[in-house]
């Protein structure tokens, strides 16, 4: 067998043409077989296909392959990899132009790459657009698309690629997508630049109405204009994602921020603008999309406490130390402060994710996060004991310790507003 050639594919091309920083590179080699990769030293690591690890840099190659649509969903492939595959043939089984091009192992962005669909034009005009009609073989592409067009904010989608999402869409493809794939491109989409734009193209092509559909349903949903000038709900969940992209949220507030309002999309009509007791309504529904997308537990725990909370949080201005205390008792802020700052970090995201209000401080977020501070700093040990002295015993341990907690954010409210305690 000749010497098997080797090509860097992918992302890490398609970013250096871009002039991107460089993240993980992929390689596929042509011309090979997995005995032959086994006995160069490459560690077998794929499951559905040959894929190694290189001996040193632990990089990804993967042999040439082509794959051929053998039932339904993501897993419905049947593949074939032999040293007969060509490096054309494996970049005609990807997603899209912009991804289908390669280059050699030595290659710097200044040289020539193999680029047989035209992806370097495509990257020049800003387009996403599929390699072939096999894209219509994947439902997960549909995913892909919608993510990468999150991440590049300035390409539009193809009309005929746009077309071919919304017929494999209709055909019942994204019926067949398994939850953990339409959790991993989801959870990347949420991470990305803009993530809005992957909604909105999940939304032109029909897919989120199957995958999301209590988030698909708050378009049309009127709010009350002196809350929100933006007035649609749909509007307004893509503007507070977008906020949570513009202040660097991590993935946990960023999907609370997507589930967050959830409710508004069973208000009954007869009640619009208004959105009584959607904060409840919406916790439901954030347990049934958790449930069928398997979502991490880290995840699920904070978007449930935004959606129940997010209104208290916004009107804690007003209230007192005993109100306070339980708002942080609510939210579990006592044991878990690290989450209660991601759930403030939702609320800033959410009011600041509003028609003309994008510049407007939250000072709830630094306040509730200094009344935690209060809370925490009470001794409990101290006060545990001295509760022990006058014989009280569990329960009432905890009851001495909850008192001590608003005393201390009394004092706290009385400071801040240069009154005394009693005048709180």
């Amino acid at each position: 067998m000749s010497e098997p050639r080797i090509y860097m594919v992918g992302g890490a091309v398609r970013d250096a043409l871009l002039g991107l920083p460089a993240g993980d590179r992929d390689w596929v080699v042509v011309g090979s077989t997995p005995e032959d990769m086994a006995a160069r030293g490459y560690l077998p690591v794929g499951r559905d296909f040959p894929v190694f690890l290189h001996p040193e840099t632990r990089e990804e190659y993967a042999l040439a392959r082509t794959e051929r649509k053998s039932g339904r969903g993501y897993r419905g492939f049947t593949v074939l990899a032999s040293p007969e595959v060509t490096l054309e043939e494996d970049l005609a089984r990807r997603d899209l132009t912009i991804n289908a091009i390669a280059a050699p192992a030595d290659w710097t962005p200044a040289e020539a790459v193999f680029d047989p669909y035209h992806g370097v034009a495509d990257l020049r005009a800003r387009i996403l657009r599929h390699v072939t009609d096999a894209f219509r073989e994947d439902p997960v592409r549909i995913l892909r698309v919608a993510r990468f067009a999150a991440r590049f904010a300035d390409f539009s989608i193809a009309p005929e690629t746009m077309q071919l999402m919304r017929e494999m869409v209709e055909g019942g493809e994204a019926d067949h997508l398994v939850p953990e794939r339409v959790w991993q491109e989801l959870s990347r989409g949420l991470m990305e630049a803009t993530p809005s734009r992957m909604f909105e193209v999940l939304r032109a092509c029909g897919a989120l109405a199957v995958l999301l559909p209590e988030v698909e349903r708050l378009w049309g949903v009127p709010q009350r204009a002196e809350y929100h000038p933006e007035v649609d709900t749909g509007v307004h969940l893509m503007m507070v994602l977008d906020m949570a992209a513009r202040l660097d949220a991590p993935l946990a507030v960023r999907f609370a921020c997507l589930t967050h309002d959830l409710g508004k999309g069973t208000t009954p009509a007869d009640v619009l603008p208004r959105h009584i007791g959607h904060e409840q309504r919406s916790a439901k529904l954030l347990k049934g999309v958790c449930e069928r997308l398997r979502v991490p537990g880290d995840c699920r725990e904070t978007a449930d406490v935004v959606a129940r909370e997010h209104g208290n949080i916004h009107r804690s201005g007003d209230l007192g130390a005993a109100a306070l205390l339980r708002l942080l008792e609510r939210c579990d802020a006592l044991r878990k402060p690290r989450r209660f700052a991601d759930v403030l970090l939702a609320c800033e995201c959410d009011a600041r994710g509003r028609g003309g209000l994008q510049e407007q401080p939250y000072p709830q977020r630094p306040r509730l996060a200094a009344a935690l501070e209060q809370a925490l700093a009470v001794p409990t040990a101290e006060v545990a004991a001295q509760a022990a002295e006058r014989g009280a015993t569990g329960p009432q341990v905890g009851e001495w310790i909850r008192r001590a907690r608003e005393q201390a954010l009394a004092q706290w409210l009385a400071a801040e507003a240069g009154a005394s305690p009693s005048e709180v």
